[in-house]
C-alpha cells in the first residue's frame, strides 16, 4: 500500500498501524479511528463519517495485501461502536466490504471478518434485519468452513443474530424465504445443521408464520431428514414436528393441495438400502395420513399419486410395521372421502365450458393422456425417478375425482407380478369400492379392467382370489352394467340370455336377480380359463363357483354354465366341468335352495332349470343320472342306466360310480333312501340303484350299496295304511308324472347324441394315436 496517499481525516499513524503485521498496533488505530468517529459524530458530520468509513473498506479491507484487510475490518468494527445508534445509518458501507471477506482463502482473515460483522451486529441490533438475507447468506457460508476457529466464531453471530430476530418484530419472511428455500438443499452436513436451526428458531417465533411458506421448504426438509449426522436428523425431526402441531391447530389455513405431491414423492422409497429413507418415508406417510384426515376431499386430486405411495407400504414386513400402519389408515382414510357425489357428471364435461378438457364419449384416460399429469420438474434431490400426479383439475373451485389416474394406478399394481398380497388384496378393494360409489364412471374402464381381473383369479392367495370374485361379481350384478354392451362380448353366438323355456322372452324367475351383459361375458371368459388351465379348475374351480354362488344367484351360475357347456366343442373339458358343478350342487351348503328348488319338480321354472342342466349334464352320464336322483325322476335315471351297456366303461366312469354310491349314503341323498321303504311307489329307484349295483365291481363301493338295497323292506310287510290311502297315493305319483311339462323321450334321444359325440372323439383320440405309435416303428 502507498502510505504516502493522502487517507486525511485518517492520520499517517492511524494509517501506518492499520497496515502493520502485529494486531495491537491495529488494536491501537482502531482506538483511534473510534475516538475520531465519535467527534464527527458529536459535531453531526455524516460527510466525514462516510468518508472515513469508505477509506476502510476500499484501501483497507477490500486491499490486495493481508495485514491491510485485516487493518479495515477492524476499522469497520471500530467505526460502528463510535457511531453506536447512529449505525445503522451506514450499515450497507459497513456490512458488505466485511462479507466480501467472508470468501478470503485465509482463514485467520476469514475469522477477523466474522469478529468484526458481530461487533457492527451487536451494535446495530435490530438495525441490521433490513440486511437479513445478506448476513444468512454469508453466515451458511461459514457454517461450513473447515477451519475450527472460523467456524465458532460464525456461530456465536449466528447466536446474535437469532437473538435479535426472535426479539423484533420487524422481521421480512417474504423476502427471506426465496434464499432459505435455495440454501435448505445444501448436501454440506454443517450448513445443514445451520439452516435447520434457524428454521427451528423462526418456526417458534409467534410473529413469524413460517408455516404459510412451508409449501417452499417442505422437500428440503425431507432431505435433510436423510442425512447421516443423527443429531441433525434428530433436529429435523423436532422442526417437522411442531410444524405438524401447528397444521393440527389450524388446519383452514393450511396449504394442503400445495404440500401433498411433496408428501407423495417421500412416502415413496427410492433406495431401500439406506436406513435414513426409512425414516422419510415413516414421516411423510404420518404426514400424508393427518393431510387426509385434516384436508378431506381436498387431496382428491391427488389421490393417484396418493396411491402409487400407499398402495406398496400394505405389504411391508413387521421390520417396516409403522409405515404399514400409517400407510393403512392413509389407504382408509382416502376410500373413505369417495361419495356417490363422484359418480355425477360435471356441468363443464356437458355443456363443454371452462375447466380441465375432459376425454369425449367417456373414455378413459390413455397413457399418453397420463404424461400430462407428471410432473417431473420438481426441484426435489434424489428423487428423479420417483413419479407423481398433479391433478387433473388444478384449475377448478371444485374438487374433482381423478378417477382416471386412480384407475390407472390400481391397474398397474394389479398387473405388476411383484406386488404384494396386501396390496394387492387393497387394489381389488379399491376397485370393489369405487364400482360402489362411482359405478357409471367406472364402467368405463371396465373393458380394460375385466381380462386382469379374470387373470388374477389363478393369484396363489385365496384372499386375493376372494376379493376379485367380488369385484367381478359387483361388475356382472350392477344397473350400471344394464346397457347394450353385446359388442364386448366375445362373439354373438355366445351372447346368452338367463330365461325359462316356454316363457317369454326376457322372463326370468322371480327369484332370480337381473344381471347385465357383463355376466355373461364373465361366464363365458370364465369358463374358457378353466378349460385353457385346468390347475386351475382343479385346486380352485369349486371354491370359485362356491363364492359367485353366495356373491351372485346360484340359479344364475349353474343355468348360465349349462346353457355355454352345452356349445362347449372341447368335449372332455365340457365332461370335467360338468363333474365338477355337478358335485358342487350335490354336496355345497351354498347351493342348498338350488336343491330344493330342483327336488320337487312342481313349477315351470323348476322344471325349465333341469331341462337346462340335464342337456349339458348328459356330457357326463354319472353325473346326469345323479341330477335325476336328485330330482326324484327315478324312471329317467334307470332308463339311463339302461344305456351304461353301450358306453365305454373305464376305471374313470367306475371312479364317477363309486362315489355317486358314496354320495347316496350322504345326508344329501337322505330323502331316497327313505324312499325305499315305498317300495310299491318307487320301484324304478330300486331298479336304478340294482343297475348301478351291476356296474360296480366287486368293491367296497358294491358291498355298501348292497347291504342298502339288502335293507329295502318287503312290500307286503310295509302296506300298513288303508287300501284307499295306498290307491290315492299311487294316483298322485301318476299325476305328477302325467302333468310333467318334459318330454323325457326327447331327454333320451338327447342324451344319445351327445355320448355319440363322445365316442366319435375318443375313436379320432385312438386313431391318432394308433397312427403316432406306427410312425414310431417304422
Amino acid at each position: 500500500m502507498n502510505t504516502e496517499k493522502d487517507f486525511s481525516p485518517l492520520t499517517p499513524n492511524i494509517v501506518r498501524a492499520l497496515n502493520d503485521k502485529l494486531y495491537e498496533k491495529r488494536k491501537v488505530a482502531a482506538l483511534e479511528i473510534e475516538k475520531l468517529v465519535r467527534e464527527f459524530v458529536a459535531q453531526n458530520n455524516s460527510t466525514q463519517i462516510r468518508h472515513v468509513i469508505q477509506i476502510l473498506a476500499s484501501e483497507f479491507a477490500l486491499s490486495q495485501h493481508p495485514h491491510s484487510r485485516k487493518g479495515g475490518l477492524i476499522g469497520l468494527a471500530a467505526c460502528s461502536i463510535a457511531l453506536g445508534k447512529d449505525s445503522g445509518l451506514y450499515l450497507k458501507e459497513l456490512i458488505e466490504p466485511v462479507l466480501t471477506c467472508f470468501n478470503d482463502s485465509d482463514s485467520r482473515l476469514r475469522y477477523y471478518a466474522c469478529e468484526a460483522l458481530y461487533n457492527i451486529v451487536k451494535v446495530a441490533r435490530g438495525a441490521v434485519l433490513p440486511h437479513f438475507n445478506l448476513l444468512f447468506d454469508g453466515l451458511s457460508k461459514l457454517s461450513a468452513d473447515p477451519d475450527p476457529n472460523v467456524k465458532s466464531g460464525s456461530e456465536l453471530l449466528d447466536r446474535l443474530l437469532k437473538d435479535i430476530v426472535t426479539e423484533s418484530n420487524k422481521f421480512d419472511l417474504v423476502a427471506f424465504v426465496p434464499l432459505l428455500r435455495e440454501r435448505i438443499y445444501s448436501n454440506n452436513q454443517y450448513a445443514r445443521q445451520f439452516i435447520i436451526s434457524w428454521i427451528h428458531v423462526l418456526e417458534s417465533v409467534p410473529d413469524i408464520h413460517l408455516l404459510d411458506y412451508l409449501p417452499e421448504i417442505l422437500d428440503g426438509l425431507f432431505q435433510i431428514l436423510g442425512d447421516n449426522s443423527k443429531e441433525i436428523r434428530r433436529t429435523c425431526e423436532v422442526v417437522l414436528g411442531e410444524f405438524l402441531k401447528e397444521i393440527k391447530k389450524t388446519p383452514s389455513s393450511v396449504k394442503f393441495a400445495e404440500m401433498a405431491n411433496i408428501l407423495v414423492i417421500h412416502c415413496q422409497v427410492a433406495d431401500e438400502t439406506k436406513l435414513t429413507n426409512d425414516l422419510i418415508q415413516l414421516t411423510a406417510m404420518t404426514w400424508m395420513r393427518e393431510f387426509i384426515q385434516l384436508a378431506g376431499r381436498v387431496v382428491l386430486p391427488y389421490s393417484s399419486g396418493i396411491l402409487t405411495a400407499v398402495l406398496p407400504c400394505l405389504s411391508y414386513d413387521d421390520r417396516k410395521k409403522n409405515t404399514k400402519e400409517a400407510a393403512s389408515a392413509c389407504n382408509h382414510s382416502l376410500m373413505k372421502l369417495v361419495t356417490p357425489e363422484d359418480d355425477e357428471e360435471e356441468d363443464e364435461e356437458k355443456t363443454g365450458g371452462t375447466g380441465s378438457p375432459s376425454k369425449e364419449d367417456g373414455q378413459p384416460v390413455t397413457e399418453a393422456d397420463s404424461n400430462d399429469m407428471l410432473n417431473a420438474s420438481q426441484e426435489s434431490v434424489g428423487f428423479s425417478n420417483i413419479s407423481f400426479f398433479t391433478p387433473a383439475s388444478a384449475d377448478r373451485p371444485h374438487v374433482t375425482l381423478d378417477l382416471d389416474g386412480i384407475v390407472q394406478v390400481l391397474d398397474r399394481h394389479l398387473r405388476d407380478s411383484s406386488t404384494g398380497m396386501m396390496t394387492r388384496i387393497a387394489v381389488l378393494k379399491w376397485l370393489y369400492h369405487l364400482y360402489i360409489k362411482t359405478p357409471r364412471k367406472m364402467f368405463r374402464h371396465t373393458d380394460s379392467l375385466f381380462p386382469m381381473l379374470l387373470k388374477t383369479l389363478s393369484d396363489e392367495s385365496d384372499e386375493v382370489v376372494l376379493k376379485d370374485l367380488e369385484v367381478l361379481a359387483e361388475i356382472a350384478s350392477s344397473p350400471a352394467g344394464q346397457t347394450d354392451l353385446g359388442a364386448s362380448c366375445d362373439s354373438t353366438d355366445n351372447k346368452l340370455e338367463l330365461k325359462v323355456p316356454g316363457s317369454k322372452t326376457g322372463d326370468s324367475s322371480p327369484s332370480t336377480p337381473s344381471m347385465n351383459s357383463y355376466f355373461y361375458k364373465f361366464m363365458i371368459n370364465l369358463l374358457k380359463r378353466f378349460c385353457l388351465e385346468r390347475k386351475l379348475l382343479e385346486i380352485r374351480g369349486a371354491f370359485i363357483i362356491r363364492q359367485l354362488c353366495l356373491l351372485l344367484h346360484a340359479e344364475n351360475i349353474f343355468h348360465s354354465m349349462a346353457d355355454i357347456l352345452l356349445k362347449e366343442e372341447d368335449l372332455k373339458f365340457a365332461s370335467t366341468m360338468v363333474q365338477t358343478l355337478n358335485t358342487i350342487l350335490l354336496t355345497s351348503a351354498e347351493l342348498f335352495q338350488l336343491r330344493n328348488q330342483l327336488k320337487d319338480l312342481h313349477s315351470q321354472e323348476s322344471c325349465a332349470l333341469f331341462c337346462c342342466l340335464y342337456r349339458s349334464w348328459c356330457h357326463n352320464p354319472v353325473a346326469t343320472v345323479s341330477l335325476c336322483f336328485l330330482t326324484q325322476n327315478y324312471k329317467h335315471a334307470y332308463d339311463l342306466i339302461q344305456k351304461f351297456g353301450d358306453l365305454e366303461v373305464t376305471v374313470d366312469f367306475l371312479v364317477e360310480v363309486d362315489k355317486l354310491v358314496q354320495l347316496i349314503e350322504s345326508p344329501i341323498f337322505t330323502y331316497l333312501r327313505l324312499q325305499l321303504l315305498d317300495v310299491e311307489n318307487n320301484p324304478y329307484l330300486i331298479k336304478a340303484l340294482y343297475g348301478l349295483l351291476m356296474l360296480l365291481p366287486q368293491s367296497q363301493a358294491f358291498q355298501l350299496l348292497s347291504h342298502r338295497l339288502q335293507c329295502v323292506p318287503n312290500p307286503e310287510l310295509m302296506r300298513t295304511v288303508d287300501e284307499s290311502e295306498y290307491m290315492d297315493s299311487k294316483q298322485q305319483v301318476s299325476k305328477r308324472a302325467s302333468h310333467s311339462p318334459m318330454d323325457y323321450n326327447e331327454l333320451l334321444q338327447h342324451f344319445d347324441r351327445v355320448q355319440c359325440k363322445h365316442l366319435e372323439v375318443r375313436h379320432q383320440r385312438s386313431g391318432r394315436a394308433s397312427d403316432h405309435l406306427d410312425r414310431k416303428l417304422m
